[in-house]
């Protein structure tokens, strides 16, 4: 997700907010820990709006649950990065799917509000992270009464996700990957290629100056890696469809979605991520870390992502073993796909991705119901580690 125009708008909202020129509404029907009270409907259906503090070790992080039935299905947004708190924006394109999940929104250790300029920074490491994560599966399935849940991750939240469901497939019962981020040396590398050889085509030699000034990959500091994904935004391969970003951003001060001083948490939280935890990072490929899962995974690739590059992803899907599996391009997209293509995301997510919401449910997901994967994915990796030795 290209942050670098935040800077600007953030000071520019916060301006506006201390003149009194915007008003931030609160959620609706939401506290610390409310559940709206059941309706007088036939199908009894009780909406739910939550949004609280979960106390992790010595971290508090911040969950915002919602859905116009709390017996539907349950769905946890895992956002990217890292440090890139995406809720605002998930709410703003893709409330809908309130309507047909409960849908809970995270923000990760060092995202968003759960930002904390006092934390050490040691401590945001993708171990820290799946710990975290595995409280918050844990604390949903509880609260909600759901033996498992499904998860939905973007680009660093795609990594996370496939690396937790890897560990605890027991507790999802489906993964959707949204542009996720499965090696990213190689991302950046394919990134900075992109950008050099189409500068060179265009004879731009302002471009050609700036990625001569940040060098070539590996990188392992925010400043470059966001210098090279502003570079790569420049030729619409990290936002193909571009919205109106400021409209988007007082729309969503307005009706209580972001404040102004969360803006600035977002800025800040994603550079803190983003420098302790690349140089870790760089040392991951889903490929040999994750060669199988014993769910069901739903890859949605942009055809024009060249910022973690949706042919490595592709080349990944293909290798990757699940009882169920089923990759979708999004031909209007590059690396920002629920927020290019909201309609069709959503729409998707509704009918095909988790069918069982809806009650209609495909021959695939039928034959995976009769028949559970039990441990083929454990027994494959063993064997793996194995041969490795």
């Amino acid at each position: 997700m290209n942050l670098s125009w935040l800077p600007r708008i953030t000071a520019f909202v916060v301006v506006l907010s201390l003149y009194g020129c915007i008003h931030t509404a609160p959620f609706r029907n939401e506290s610390s820990d409310l559940t709206l009270p059941r309706t007088s409907t036939a199908e009894e259906i009780e909406p739910i709006g939550r949004s609280e503090y979960l106390t992790v070790d010595d971290a508090k992080l911040y969950l915002l649950t919602r859905g116009k039935d709390r017996h539907a299905p349950v769905l946890l947004w895992l956002h990217g990065g890292p440090g890139g708190a995406e809720r605002p924006l998930f709410r703003y394109f893709n409330s809908e799917l309130e309507n047909h999940f409960v849908v809970a929104y995270w923000d990760q250790r060092g995202a968003g509000r759960s930002f904390d300029a006092d934390a050490d920074p040691h401590q945001l490491t993708v171990s820290r992270h799946l710990a975290d994560l595995d409280a918050v599966v844990d604390h949903l399935r509880k609260v909600l009464r759901h033996d498992t849940i499904a998860l939905i991750g973007h680009s660093w939240g795609g990594m996370l996700g496939l690396l937790y469901v890897q560990q605890h497939p027991e507790k999802v019962s489906a993964f959707v990957a949204v542009a996720p981020l499965i090696v990213p040396l190689r991302a950046q590398q394919a990134e900075y290629n992109f950008v050099s050889t189409e500068a060179r085509i265009r004879k731009e030699e302002s471009v050609l100056t700036r990625l001569q000034g940040i060098g070539p990959p590996a990188y392992d500091t925010h400043d470059r890696l966001l210098e090279l994904e502003d570079l790569a935004d420049r030729y619409g391969m990290v936002w193909h469809r571009k919205p109106c970003k400021i409209c988007v951003v007082l729309k969503g001060l307005v009706t209580g979605l972001v404040t102004p001083f969360e803006l600035m948490s977002i800025h800040r939280g994603i550079h803190t991520s983003l420098d302790a935890m690349t140089p870790e990072l760089l040392g991951l490929d889903l490929a040999r870390t994750v060669p199988c899962v014993d769910i069901p995974v739903w890859f949605f690739l942009g055809r024009h992502d060249r910022h973690v590059d949706s042919r490595i992803a592709a080349n990944y899907f293909d290798s990757l073993h699940a009882p169920y599996t089923h990759l979708l391009w999004f031909e209007e997209s590059a690396h920002n796909i629920p927020f290019e293509e909201p309609e069709k995301f959503n729409r998707v997510m509704i009918e095909e991705a988790l069918p069982g919401a809806t009650g209609s449910k495909s021959c695939a997901w039928r034959f995976y119901e009769l028949h559970p994967p039990g441990n083929r994915c454990l027994i494959e990796r063993l064997y793996i580690d194995c041969m490795a030795l």
